[in-house]
Order: structure tokens, then sequence, then C-alpha cells
């Protein structure tokens, strides 16, 4: 490769985590502000995201049928749902920290109940993190709100379970498009319950829907998802599998420098160490793994 084609290959891979931290910014900047409540940012992210892979994928194959399954799009709905309702209560770098873990902690478990043996410095890795997001979850003034922080966490297996049904399809990017299509009316219907229970903001009854909320939600679909997603199916196989893993390490922190440059949160030294133990721990276990 080139040294014009690898710097272009770095730039469109930072690119691309900026995208997929821009949907904890983007969240939790809309739900903060009041603009719109978490069920309907669901569904316009959903909405405008299966728009966006959908377009994409049929301009390149044609009118051919979307693959993917209802499994898949069950857990997509399941982390995107859990994923805007905890950002009623979290930072964006609390959310992402959170997100991350858990879904890289929900692949090792599942890599390891497969058969796969962790090496010692493996092992240390995954009690380093564990140890390190138990401490930022103990209750006290700088811990998380513990709904949200449930929340989240179940977003990330949500996520995790995704990528682990998703292992193997011949086109990832086509398989995502179809699994958003599948997940728009799932989440129509999820949307639809809430709004008649006077839940769509949560456990607070809250119905909330303006131009700037709704802008908010479609950005996060189209551009942070739809065209993230796009961008890493893109770069993937020009990466290795390690610096694959590896540089999604990058998302947490750059959702914090977001959080704390652009939303005007503040960074509190639990949160940086705790970031500093999960994110080692892991990435400790993804660069030593066979």
């Amino acid at each position: 490769m080139s040294q014009h084609s690898n710097v272009r290959l770095w730039c469109l891979t930072a690119l691309t985590m900026s995208a997929f931290a821009a949907n904890s910014l983007l969240c939790r900047e809309a739900l903060a502000s009041g603009s719109i409540d978490a069920a309907s940012f669901t569904l316009v992210r959903m909405v405008s995201g299966a728009v966006v892979l959908a377009t994409l994928v049929l301009w390149q194959s044609g009118n051919k049928p979307l693959p993917g399954n209802w499994r898949s799009a069950l857990a997509l709905l399941g982390y995107a749902a859990a994923f805007s309702f905890a950002y009623q209560s979290l930072s964006a770098a609390t959310g992402a920290l959170l997100l991350f873990g858990a879904v890289q902690g929900s692949m090792i478990a599942y890599g390891f109940w497969a058969g796969e043996r962790l090496r010692p410095l493996q092992v240390f890795g995954v009690v380093l993190a564990m140890v390190g997001l138990g401490w930022f979850l103990l209750p006290g003034v700088a811990a998380p709100d513990p709904l949200g922080a449930v929340l989240m966490l179940l977003a990330g297996c949500c996520w995790g379970v995704y990528s682990l049904l998703g292992r193997g399809v011949a086109s990832p990017l086509a398989a995502t498009a179809g699994n958003f299509v599948r997940a728009v009316p799932l989440a129509l219907l999820l949307y639809v319950l809430l709004v008649l229970s006077g839940m769509a903001g949560g456990v607070e009854p809250g119905f909330t829907l303006s131009g700037i909320g709704v802008l908010y939600g479609m950005t996060s679909g189209a551009l942070a998802s739809g065209l993230g997603y796009a961008l890493w199916y893109w770069v993937l196989p020009k990466l290795e599998a390690t610096t694959a893993a590896t540089v999604q390490l990058s998302v947490p922190i750059i959702a914090a420098f977001g959080g704390w440059l652009l939303l005007g949160e503040a960074m509190s030294l639990r949160l940086v160490i705790s970031a500093c133990a999960v994110l080692g721990g892991i990435a400790m276990v993804v660069m030593l793994r066979r």
C-alpha cells in the first residue's frame, strides 16, 4: 500500500470512529436539551439509518432483496432503544464507556464459552477491565445513574449479540441495511406502545418532538450510523484484525473529549481512571488474541 493510500485509509478510519462517537454526542444533546423524547429519537434514528443504508446497497447491487434476519433486527432495536433511554441520565463519556465495555465484554465471554482460551496476560486484562468498570459503578457522588447504567450495559450486550449474529455474512453492509429495514416496523411498534403508555420519554411520562430534535435523530441515523457503517465496512477489509479491534478503543475517548468540548460535560477523575482500566484491559485481550 502506498503512503498516500495509507494516509487516506487512516483518515477514513478516524472519520469512522468519530462518526460512531457522534452517536453518543447527538443522542445526549438531543435528550438533555428536551428537544425530543427517547422513543421518538430511536424511531427517527432507525428510519433515517434504514433509508440511507438501503439506498446505498440498492444503488450498488440493484434491486436484489436485502439480506439480514429478524433476530439481528431485534438485537439492533434492543441496542438502539436502550441506548436512547440510557442517555436521558448519562453523560456522553459515561455512556460510551459503559456501552463499549459491555460490547467487548459480551463478545469476550462468548468466545470463552465457545472454547477460546485466554493467555495469562489476557486474563489479567479481563480482570483489570472488570475491576475498572465495577469501581466506576460503585455508589458514590461520581457514580452514574443506576437505571441509565443498566440500560447502557443492556444496549452494549444487544450490540454484542448483533455482532455475533452477523459474523461470517457475505456482505456486512447489505446485511446491516436489511436489518435496519426490518427494525423499522419493530421500532414503530415499540414507539406506539410507549406513547400509548405515556412513557415515550422514559420512566417519567413525556412526549416531546421538535424540528431540532428530529434533526438530531436524522443526523444520528443517516450520517453517524448509516454512512458511519458504510465507511467502516469499506475500511475494515483493509485493516488487520487486531488493528481493527484496537482502533475501536478510541470511540469512548473521542466521545469523552467531544462531550467536554461540545456539551460542556465534566470529566471526573473516577471516569478517567476507570476508562484507562477498562480500555487498557480490553486492549490487552484484543492485542494478544491468536
